[in-house]
């Protein structure tokens, strides 16, 4: 098994997950569909929560107990979820502002590009942190700022390397569309090709690095958008996914205990042969992919990154049905 998903808990662990899944369905549905739902998720709510975590970060540095003791300050002090946070609210604001056509940015041919470098830089994040704890630890354990053991070997190397192809395999940079109802920016290149090999290294570097989270950021949060895109938001994965991600972030920033020290806890079996095999795993459908994006490419006789390379496809054809 990848989890410890056995004992009094067990019935807890699957009731939090399928708690998390649900809720970030839902949570997803109301971000996306008005314009008031998304400027709400991410921008009055980061705002708040700026204010919430500068306040506690000051406080603890003039010693005041309620601010060393608050969980926030406790549990989540990596600089991992902060850029991660931020990188992905920032990611839900773009988007928005190209599904709005917000100013001259949002109707600009140049900014269609900016989903692509901003879920490259929330790659990097994730694959310089594997390669963070193989360097801290290669060949044994360290312990996090948030105490939580994490092992440092091949497994991180290959998947950070499997990160790195993944930033490749994003395809037709500038084939960003609004869909005909305004509720979502489409990515029509962006198939199950990315969608399945991006799932695939996400998943293992939350199970590398993230071992005692990974049940939620690894299972429910990779599922949510995925499930969404495959069945009624076909081409708008991308946003899904920020939406998520965002949403996720802030939740578990202010609320640790779900995942650290609740009945929902679920820990990783944390074996170094399972996190290879996974790492293995990703790796391998990253090059598959890689390589299927390039021979597409060849056979069109196109840049697969400036060009789309995906057209006559089912996933295309279905997500450009939906855009303007």
């Amino acid at each position: 098994m990848l989890f410890q998903v056995y004992g009094d808990n067990a019935v807890y662990q699957w009731i939090g997950w399928i708690l998390v899944f649900c809720c970030l369905i839902g949570a997803n549905e109301l971000a996306r569909r008005t314009k008031t739902g998304g400027i709400i998720a991410f921008l009055v709510v980061p705002a708040i929560l700026t204010v919430y975590f500068v306040t506690i970060y000051t406080a603890a540095a003039m010693g005041a107990d309620w601010a060393l003791s608050n969980p926030t300050y406790v549990h989540m002090t990596s600089w991992f979820h902060y850029a991660k946070l931020y990188a992905a609210t920032a990611g839900c604001i773009g988007f928005m502002a190209l599904k709005y056509q917000w100013g001259s940015i949002g109707k600009s041919e140049w900014f269609k590009c900016f989903p692509f470098v901003i879920v490259a830089i929330n790659i990097l994040i994730a694959v310089v942190s594997d390669f963070e704890s193989a360097i801290r630890a290669w060949g044994t354990t360290w312990v996090s700022t948030e105490g939580v053991t994490l092992m440092g070997g091949w497994h991180n190397v290959f998947n950070g390397v499997a990160g790195l192809l993944n930033i490749a395999c994003m395809t037709g940079w500038f084939g960003i569309y609004v869909s005909k109802k305004k509720q979502d920016m489409l990515w029509p290149d962006m198939t199950w090709v990315f969608i399945v090999a991006y799932d695939l290294w996400n998943f293992c570097y939350t199970y590398n690095c993230l071992p005692t989270h990974s049940w939620y950021c690894g299972l429910a949060l990779l599922l949510a958008p995925t499930v969404a895109n495959a069945i009624w938001n076909k081409g708008g994965w991308i946003q899904n996914r920020a939406n998520t991600l965002a949403i996720w972030c802030m939740f578990a920033q202010v609320f640790p205990m779900f995942q650290d020290y609740s009945v929902f806890s679920t820990q990783s079996v944390n074996n170094p042969n399972v996190n290879l095999t996974v790492s293995i795993i990703a790796l391998v459908a990253n090059v598959l992919a890689l390589g299927y994006i390039l021979i597409r490419a060849k056979k069109q006789g196109v840049n697969p990154w400036t060009h789309e390379v995906f057209k006559g496809t089912k996933d295309y054809e279905q997500a450009i049905a939906r855009a303007e």
